[in-house]
């Protein structure tokens, strides 16, 4: 295979806490070969370059994009869809998410994207499961008629799922809703179970490897009682998704999770059909959904996903919190490739990790995905 060269004016490689400048990345086979300083004939005859490169982007959360819904087409050409929506953000891989639904209809979305995996559709590294595990009281947007707690055959299904998957399986469930034994199953079957959607204390987080959208459809701390957002900001092994859309966290709220834990925060668009789309409305579970001045929400005004992409979502969180761009894109490339054990290969630019790149400009707007 022929090499391909990279030049960067700056380069953030996922190791280094800062940017390294003019820099060459050469890739060999797919594969990150050499880093070195751009010489005169790296300049020369590089064809892909760009103002500032990063490992590539990860979303862990995203519902859809390009007019596509993966509630709504749980099938291998809506993953590839969703993840060329996404690539125009500039994320490179992706979770396509599959919110709740009624019965086992989460095993045909499991199904389509392992599908799309062994299909070799680009940017696709596993699946993420968003419900139906979820607790009552805390619905949010979802069905509340389809909400349930996991069963034996629930269990055996995943666990069985999980050994013939070829990605990953992120699941995310209220465990104060399950039985213990459960969530053991499916942990040391490989799942990776984050708290969503849950009213959860500290004694029922221990299989949890994460939260998902933290404070969001969850209680916010209190002074004197261990729950989910103290147990993240106050603790220091839970990784956390994180929206930054000016929506659905307060400025000085996402201040306040970037200053505790910016090393287990996972950028997340939360992204819907409307990312990359046309449509302006559509329905989830009967109720009407309208993307009015960037904000998506039900008849009674609950926020339902996000509107933004991930380089947007870059930008609004360096506008909003002060945090430098080098810990900006760590929060959306090496963090969730570390809180999905993936950072072997991914999260990362440096030698033998496989090529996953993704490209802005100046004003960190996506330029291209490697």
């Amino acid at each position: 295979m022929t090499d391909q060269l990279i030049l960067a004016e700056r380069l953030y490689d996922g190791v280094k806490p800062e940017f390294q400048h003019d820099r060459a990345v050469l890739i060999r086979d797919g594969r990150v070969a050499e880093i070195r300083p751009a010489s005169e004939s790296d300049r020369a005859r590089a064809a892909i370059r760009a103002p500032i490169a990063a490992p590539g982007l990860i979303d862990i959360q995203i519902n859809g994009a390009a007019d596509v819904q993966f509630n709504f087409d749980p099938t291998p050409e809506a993953v590839a869809t969703i993840a060329r929506g996404a690539r125009k953000g500039g994320t490179a891989h992706i979770l396509p998410t599959f919110i709740t639904a009624h019965g086992q209809a989460y095993l045909q979305a499991i199904s389509a994207v392992g599908q799309a995996m062994k299909a070799g559709v680009r940017g696709i590294i596993g699946v993420h499961l968003e419900g139906p595990f979820l607790s009552p009281a805390r619905p949010g947007i979802h069905d509340p008629s389809a909400i349930r707690p996991l069963d034996d055959t629930d269990v055996a299904a995943l666990v069985y799922e999980a050994k013939n998957f070829p990605g990953v399986i992120l699941l995310t469930l209220a465990p104060e809703c399950q039985r213990a034994e459960d969530l053991a199953r499916l942990a040391d079957a490989g799942i990776v179970l984050f708290a969503g959607h849950s009213e959860a204390g500290a004694e029922d987080l221990q299989a949890m490897r994460g939260v998902t959208h933290l404070w969001n459809a969850m209680p916010g701390p209190q002074s004197r009682v261990q729950g989910i957002v103290s147990e993240v900001l106050g603790g220091d092994r839970l990784f956390a998704g994180i929206i930054a859309d000016g929506h659905h966290i307060g400025q000085e709220v996402l201040t306040l999770s970037i200053r505790a834990a910016q090393d287990r925060l996972c950028l997340v668009t939360d992204a819907m059909l409307t990312l990359a789309g046309t449509v302006q409305e559509f329905e989830l579970a009967g109720r009407l959904i309208t993307l009015v001045k960037g904000r998506l929400t039900g008849p009674n005004g609950t926020l339902a996903g996000a509107h933004i992409a991930m380089d947007e979502s870059l930008r609004m969180l360096v506008k909003l919190t002060g945090i430098g761009p080098v810990n900006a894109l760590k929060m959306a490339s090496s963090n969730p490739a570390q809180a999905l054990g993936l950072d072997n290969n991914f999260g990362k630019i440096m030698p033998g990790h496989k090529a996953a790149i993704s490209l802005f400009d100046e004003e960190f707007r996506a330029v291209s995905v490697f």
